[in-house]
């Protein structure tokens, strides 16, 4: 029996490379299925990762105030950057809120202040111009590469602390500490360059390796007071924020007359939010690729049934001299088995290459989940050998006498 078995998989091994392009284009929906859920899955797992690396060097203390009211398990009216265009920000009544607010260690306003950026290079629109306080590099444990970052001294100057990649993009430079540039009307000066910022894909926050770092004062003088707060920042000055949170939600619920459009959210609660959208997108490109895998299934389905057709007289010459019905349906079941796990490894190394080629040409950094790796391969498998014994059980219940006469 087992030689049998082993004899109808060499068989279908055998079919499979006298006819390659036939079998390639069989498989084509197997293949683009198992790389695409392999594929979408870690991305999504690499951008959990580097999100949760950002998280925890900023530390568990972390408190993060946002507009729009966070619902249970997703998200309501929130995301950052977002609340910048829909009109959803914060005032400088909460930044103060927050400042006051007991057990609160440190703070630091993210605001964005919009206007056209003129350097040497002519006019820089890659990254944002960023109002905020001198305490943000060490809320996020953000270092500066070169100079200073803004001081309270600063508080009425016109300078600015540019991102990593901010520098060469706006003077062609990669130290232009001193060296200025054109923004409403105003002249800035360099007084820092940050390090690069570990930033998270995909995600709403500002990319701070982009970004140009004004003051919380300088903003509001640029913009008559009108420019909005996007995020605050602060640590509590206990390990635990819980404390802090409570009071804090309860300051900012009364400062709004009762109405809670604002979200407090502690480090775990901030990634929750993005992993959720992470999550979300994962179902849809994985329900996509179901689809892919269904195609697939029906591609063997159609070209085991040609292939019945074709080796008609071979099934009616088996069965005239004793093949049973199981032996004709083991012969047709393993060609499918063959087709399927074919296409589930191609699929796998076709994802592979995509994620080092992500590793290598962008800043994504997808992490392989080997139990995404064997679901999908069993998935597939099963989808071959469920499409396949359709066109094996014809073969099998076929009447030799019928599959000799057949042309």
């Amino acid at each position: 029996m087992k030689s049998l078995t082993r004899g109808n998989f060499r068989a279908a091994a055998t079919s499979l490379r006298q006819n390659k392009g036939r079998s390639l284009l069989t498989m084509l929906g197997i293949i683009i299925g198992v790389s695409s859920v392999i594929t979408v899955v870690s991305i999504g797992e690499g951008i959990k990762q580097q999100i949760s690396t950002n998280i925890d060097r900023a530390g568990k203390n972390l408190i993060t105030v946002r507009p729009g009211h966070a619902a249970r398990g997703g998200l309501s009216n929130l995301g950052s950057l977002a609340n910048v265009s829909s009109g959803g920000t914060l005032t400088a009544k909460d930044f103060e809120t927050v400042q006051t607010t007991k057990g609160i260690d440190s703070t630091a306003p993210l605001g964005v202040v919009a206007g056209t950026v003129k350097g040497e290079r002519g006019v820089y629109d890659d990254g944002p111009v960023v109002m905020t306080t001198q305490d943000f590099p060490k809320l996020v444990n953000q270092s500066v590469a070169f100079g200073v970052f803004l001081t309270e001294e600063d508080s009425d100057d016109y300078v600015a602390v540019l991102g990593a990649h901010a520098a060469q993009r706006l003077f062609n430079a990669n130290v232009p500490l001193g060296q200025t540039f054109t923004f409403r009307g105003r002249e800035f000066m360099v007084r820092g360059i940050l390090n690069d910022t570990a930033s998270a894909p995909l995600s709403s926050d500002v990319n701070f390796n982009n970004a140009i770092f004004i003051t919380y004062d300088a903003g509001k003088k640029l913009t008559n007071n009108s420019a909005g707060i996007y995020e605050v920042l602060a640590k509590s000055s206990s390990s635990d924020p819980t404390p802090a949170i409570k009071t804090l939600e309860q300051r900012l619920t009364r400062l709004h007359g009762d109405d809670h459009d604002f979200s407090v959210l502690r480090s775990s609660q901030t990634q929750a939010q993005t992993d959720s959208v992470l999550n979300l997108l994962t179902e849809l490109i994985t329900g996509v690729a179901a689809v892919s895998l269904l195609v697939g299934g029906i591609g063997i389905m159609n070209i085991l049934l040609v292939s019945v057709t074709e080796r008609m007289h071979e099934i009616g010459i088996r069965k005239a001299v004793g093949a049973t019905n199981r032996q004709i349906l083991s012969e047709f079941m393993a060609e499918a088995t063959v087709l399927s796990i074919t296409g589930s490894i191609i699929g796998i190394v076709v994802s592979l290459v995509v994620n080092l080629v992500l590793r290598i040409l962008t800043s994504l950094t997808p992490a392989i989940n080997w139990q995404i790796i064997v679901i999908a391969t069993l998935v597939s498998v099963a989808t071959g050998i469920l499409f396949g014994s359709a066109p094996a059980l014809k073969a099998a219940r076929k009447d030799p006498i019928a599959a000799l006469r057949g042309e």
